[in-house]
């Protein structure tokens, strides 16, 4: 890895997103087909969230990310895509006003989070899964200023919660830490959440 490479990356990245305000970054699985519900439920969260005002960032490329851009382009507010350079997929979707492509994951995930106002979390894989643990471990230490983050899914994110309650109980993680994290079933419970902590 070329360390002056990645610091001229994210040098760039800063300067072209540093210009927008009221943003929310919104994960899930690249994998996602059109015909899944999921695809639609995503769809209707990035219209939801860029009808009420907020620039809407993704990964940038299918699934999940194509769904929510798709549905923050149509609306009110920007749809940003903030891509990987992968060799078998993360193509950028086409619902993007503004997309960047990274060659490395730590300055990527970065800027996914840097000007977020909160994060929000549908099912995903690997991927989105390192990107949450990412988040709660900056705000658990206070590397990050406190953001809401947003578990969608109660079936798909309960599981991970036990988990978790599980890690509270050997100690391994603090009872207030679970205090990060606010898990819901619907777009609707998400906005409420959102507006809610953010005062709007």
């Amino acid at each position: 890895m070329n360390l002056n490479n990645s610091s001229v990356e994210f040098e760039s990245a800063k300067r072209q997103l540093s210009i927008y305000k009221n943003n929310i970054t919104v994960f899930g699985s690249a994998r996602v087909k059109e015909t899944d519900s999921l695809y639609k439920k995503a769809y209707e969260l990035g219209r939801l969230l860029s009808d009420s005002g907020f620039n809407v960032f993704t990964g940038g490329g299918p699934g999940v990310m194509e769904a929510v851009n798709k549905g923050a382009f149509e609306g009110k507010s920007k749809s940003i895509g903030v891509n990987i350079e992968l060799p078998h997929e993360q193509i950028p979707n086409p619902y993007l006003d503004e997309s960047l492509t990274f060659r490395y994951f730590f300055t990527r995930k970065v800027m996914l989070v840097k000007y977020a106002s909160a994060c929000i979390f549908l099912p995903g894989g690997y991927g989105t899964n390192d990107e949450l643990f990412e988040v709660l471990t900056l705000l658990q230490t206070n590397k990050m200023q406190s953001i809401p983050v947003i578990l969608c899914g109660l079936s798909f994110w309960q599981p991970l919660m036990v988990w978790i309650e599980d890690m509270v109980k050997k100690d391994y993680v603090k009872y207030e830490n679970m205090d990060l994290i606010d898990l819901v079933e619907s777009n609707e419970e998400v906005m409420r959440i959102v507006k809610e902590k953010l005062c709007l």
